[in-house]
């Protein structure tokens, strides 16, 4: 079972490494809010982009993303609600002062548990992730290493665990520029707005994509 060629390995790791070095909404939270709250908030971040990930390769692996690649009512639903929070977010950071990059408590737990639900919702409420898995995936299916929904399960867990590989080194190079950012108000209130204004111009974009 899943005995596959060194080829095969070799071009899915390889897309598999491409596609998590591409920047979109979930890059862009996790190094937002490690600069913002620093490791502990970045990691709470990228674990809640990998669970939502993680939702996204079950569906495909049980044939559910099909539903939103076929179905303009359920795509239009899950968009228009990812869109939203992605502008929710981006307009509280537009409105902060900087308190978050200031402040000198470290982050709670509680705060970094919302940080990592408010991870899982951003991931989760993108269909254009659940269509890219589907698409993706099934090119590296092939007739004899297992059935259908175990390969997509394999290859979109590997995916994630790649991501485990490259991440992590992010959220320690974003700390150490966080830590720094803290000691500047300006900086931090000018951060939180570039910031913001990146989350509803990545809400917007999603807002207007289509399938």
């Amino acid at each position: 079972m899943f005995d596959y060629t060194i080829l095969h390995w070799m071009t899915f790791l390889s897309a598999a490494v491409l596609l998590n070095l591409s920047p979109g909404p979930d890059i862009a939270f996790i190094l937002g809010q490690t600069l913002r709250g620093g490791r502990r908030q970045g990691l709470a971040a990228m674990l809640g982009i990998w669970t939502g990930a993680w939702v996204h390769v079950v569906m495909a692996a049980a044939g559910l993303s099909a539903i939103l690649a076929t179905s303009a009512l359920a795509f239009s639903i899950i968009k228009w609600l990812g869109a939203a929070y992605l502008i929710w977010l981006g307009i509280k950071m537009l409105l902060s002062r900087g308190e978050s990059l200031v402040g000198s408590e470290p982050a709670s737990q509680q705060h970094s548990l919302s940080i990592y639900w408010q991870g899982v919702v951003i991931s989760t409420l993108n269909p254009k992730v659940a269509i890219f898995f589907l698409a993706f995936l099934p090119q590296f299916v092939v007739p004899g290493p297992g059935s259908t929904g175990a390969q997509l399960f394999l290859h979109g867990s590997l995916i994630i665990l790649v991501a485990a590989f490259i991440e992590p080194p992010l959220v320690l190079m974003g700390a150490r520029l966080g830590a720094f950012l803290k000691q500047n108000q300006t900086l931090g209130r000018w951060l939180d707005r570039g910031l913001g204004a990146l989350f509803v111009a990545l809400g917007v974009r999603l807002a207007a994509s289509t399938r």
